[in-house]
């Protein structure tokens, strides 16, 4: 019996949706539907454990193909699977679950697995339609559901660690500092480091791969990251639009801003980018894109929205505007605490980003 979580079974409703609407709409950055930007489905392929399934149209028919069978089914049999498995996604509390009619289903046609092959980046391959070109393309996307818990856009791990200098602090306070706990006890460390006039200054990130994937992406980059994250830890802000209005304000890189150029925006929306297509911490980035069209999202109403590449503007004004930074635990991944290095004091934050729900 199939079992898996609310991300996983939104692979799958995400399939029979797009195959019961034949189309793919595409989205802004506030998550609704823009009316007169729509893609016709030519067809999808989803790659399994036992191999490539084709799903195209013959009319009202879709028609499955693998390496050895045929299959053909109504689409309003996909448009009533996909009613189901959305209103069982909605009611079920448990953090897994098997749904045996949509297992059957799906079965019927050989399909074995939840998720796409481990094999791929891509979590389905769709090939639409453009109308602005009149070109059929062959798009990989990644699928992320508002229907479970918030994903992460980049997770937190000790490569994802800035390092910070702490300056005009007393050894004697270390300890008093260090021993601050409770849920805000990295806020609360930081703001006894600034009661003792000590103050934060960024030296480097932890890994040094991730910070020359920074710097291939732009030369400021880490320095900004760092002052969103010294922003983060010190404020009640939390949304990355948010983050990134208050820091263009405050222009901590002293920026020539009198012509109004989106210095910080622009720089954040690209290394967004960079990471939801590919980037990560730990590996050597070369710009090269793993998923080469962009997100599918399925909303908490089970609306489908598109956000690709084609489209970059509203993709990068999507990921500005749907994340946010989160407090990963100190413990695991060693930051949050003063240490002395080489004669030097020094305390890590670390990075988490997260899509709103």
């Amino acid at each position: 019996m199939l079992t898996g979580n609310k991300g996983e079974w939104s692979e799958v409703y995400t399939l029979l949706k797009v195959l019961s609407d034949k189309v793919l709409f595409a989205g802004n950055e506030n998550l609704e539907k823009i009316e007169n930007l729509i893609f016709p489905v030519i067809k999808i392929l989803r790659d399994e454990s036992n191999g490539t399934f084709e799903f195209g149209y013959d009319n009202d028919i879709v028609v499955i193909k693998n390496d050895e069978e045929q299959f053909r089914i109504p689409i309003n049999k996909f448009t009533e699977q996909a009613n189901i498995l959305l209103a069982e996604l909605k009611k079920t509390t448990t953090a897994t679950f098997s749904i045996p009619v949509i297992e059957e289903f799906i079965n019927s046609f050989k399909c074995q697995s939840l998720k796409a092959s481990s094999s791929v980046k891509s979590d389905i391959r769709i090939v639409i339609h453009d109308h602005r070109t009149g070109t059929n393309t062959e798009l990989g996307f990644s699928i992320k559901s508002q229907l479970g818990g918030s994903s992460t856009l980049l997770n937190a791990a000790k490569t994802t660690n800035f390092v910070y200098k702490v300056a005009n602090l007393k050894n004697t306070d270390i300890q008093v500092i260090n021993q601050i706990d409770g849920r805000s006890k990295i806020k609360d460390r930081i703001e006894k480091i600034k009661e003792k006039s000590g103050t934060l200054e960024f030296i480097n990130t932890e890994n040094q791969i991730f910070e020359n994937n920074l710097t291939l992406i732009d030369s400021s980059l880490p320095k900004i990251i760092a002052e969103l994250l010294k922003q983060f830890f010190t404020s009640k802000l939390s949304k990355t639009v948010d983050l990134v209005t208050e820091i263009s304000t405050r222009n901590p890189l002293n920026y020539k801003t009198g012509n109004s150029h989106p210095y910080y925006s622009y720089k954040i929306k690209r290394f967004l980018t960079d990471i939801a297509l590919g980037m990560m911490p730990s590996k050597v980035w070369t710009g090269e894109y793993d998923v080469t069209g962009g997100y599918l999202i399925v909303k908490d109403d089970g609306e489908i929205l598109c956000y690709h590449i084609y489209n970059k503007n509203k993709f990068e004004d999507y990921l500005l505007h749907n994340t946010k930074f989160d407090t990963a635990s100190s413990k695991r991944h060693g930051f949050g605490k003063i240490y002395e290095e080489n004669g030097e004091l020094k305390f890590k934050l670390n990075l988490q980003i997260r899509f709103l729900k």
